[in-house]
């Protein structure tokens, strides 16, 4: 029975996450191992930053000096993975890497699906929500995990922040 592949966490020296994850793709390439190693990620989130009236959006890695490896666990990738120059080790009790759980697995990409939203802090959308059919706002906070965002819609001449969900909203 063929194995399953599993996310395994794997540490990292502080800084050298994506030259770790550069190294493990290219030494896939290299040794031809694309049906044992599957995946590497480096989770990351936007963050919205108010700085001196402007709003800046950066990506912010979830879990610093850590990378994320889909894999087959067997003597030849726990070799390729470890001796990558700038891992420290796979996270898990002494030597044994341990896989991350299906619940673990599906909060992170419940996470990475959500940062693929057309929509950034700042930008003009149309509603289409029922009572607020047609009204024009702007973005001032998105939650992706949750799928919504906050509107500034005027309202009795100021700003009012209204929830909504993201397929509610269209691009100006």
């Amino acid at each position: 029975m063929a194995e399953k592949a599993q996310w395994y966490v794997v540490h990292t020296y502080s800084g050298y996450e994506n030259k770790v994850k550069d190294d493990i793709l290219k030494m896939i390439n290299h040794r031809s191992m694309e049906d044992q190693i599957l995946d590497v990620m480096i989770p990351t989130q936007t963050v919205s930053e108010e700085k001196n009236g402007k709003t800046k959006e950066s990506e912010k890695k979830m879990f610093p000096a850590y990378v994320l490896v889909k894999m087959i666990m067997n003597e030849q990738t726990w070799y390729v993975v470890r001796n990558t120059r700038g891992v420290t080790g796979f996270v898990g009790p002494g030597s044994k890497p341990v896989p991350l759980t299906e619940e673990e697995v599906k909060s992170l990409s419940m996470i990475a699906e959500a940062k693929v939203s057309p929509f950034s802090v700042g930008d003009h959308v149309v509603i289409n929500d029922a009572m607020w059919q047609d009204k024009v706002g702007v973005i001032s906070e998105i939650h992706p995990a949750d799928g919504t965002a906050v509107v500034m819609i005027e309202m009795f001449g100021r700003d009012t922040p209204v929830d909504f969900n993201l397929s509610e909203l269209e691009k100006v």
